[in-house]
């Protein structure tokens, strides 16, 4: 049951992966991109990686999903067509995934209980973990305490990224808006019409 649902799972992100490529309106991108993401945390509960599941579905579909859509709001929602044809980003992307699919050729079989990453770090964690740590559960005291720079390094990502988005957002201004050079030029404009108002009264006045 659990392989079944495993194919059922990367089939579907196949197919998603495929609609993003061939999608032009980007609206539907960025949906898709979100469906993805909740396929992905999908994967990794039957993994059994229930944080990770909990870290991709928080930021993949949620956060990064806002974040797209309020850039979308801000531009446009059509894709510009290229200059020229990407074949040569289709020939490194090529050469990329051959590489990684080469390198598999070397892993164990999954789930193999005498693979390496079962038999030195791994025990020794499950053994020692409460008192190294003192955290009660081995799944956090991995995250925050062995691989703890490796977690506040993520943490530094998502926020310099959170900062980067709400920075370039305080600096665009709406296309109605007046800057402060703008709203002086004004002043001194109606300042200018009222005195050329009163100059021709007072003619006026005098003829």
């Amino acid at each position: 049951m659990e392989a079944l649902i495993n194919m059922v799972l990367l089939t579907l992100l196949a197919i998603v992966t495929i609609g993003v490529i061939r999608m032009k309106n980007l609206f539907a991108v960025v949906i898709l991109s979100g469906i993805y993401s909740f396929l992905m945390a999908s994967v990794f509960i039957v993994l059994d990686a229930v944080d990770v599941a909990m870290t991709e579905a928080s930021v993949g579909a949620g956060i990064s999903t806002v974040l797209l859509l309020g850039t979308l709001y801000l531009t446009k929602s059509e894709e510009t067509e290229p200059l020229h044809k990407p074949y040569v980003a289709l020939f490194l992307a090529a050469v990329t995934a051959g590489a990684l699919i080469y390198g598999t050729l070397g892993l164990p079989p999954f789930g193999a209980p005498d693979a390496p990453i079962h038999l030195h770090v791994a025990n020794r964690y499950i053994e020692n973990w409460k008192e190294e740590t003192g955290v009660p559960n081995v799944v956090t005291s991995v995250l925050a305490s062995y691989r703890g720079f490796d977690t506040l390094g993520e943490t530094a990502v998502i926020f310099t990224a959170g900062i980067g988005v709400l920075l370039l957002l305080k600096g665009r201004k709406s296309p109605g808006a007046e800057t402060p050079d703008m709203q002086a030029e004004a002043v001194a404009a109606r300042a200018a019409a009222r005195e050329a108002e009163a100059e021709a009264d007072a003619e006026d006045n005098l003829s």
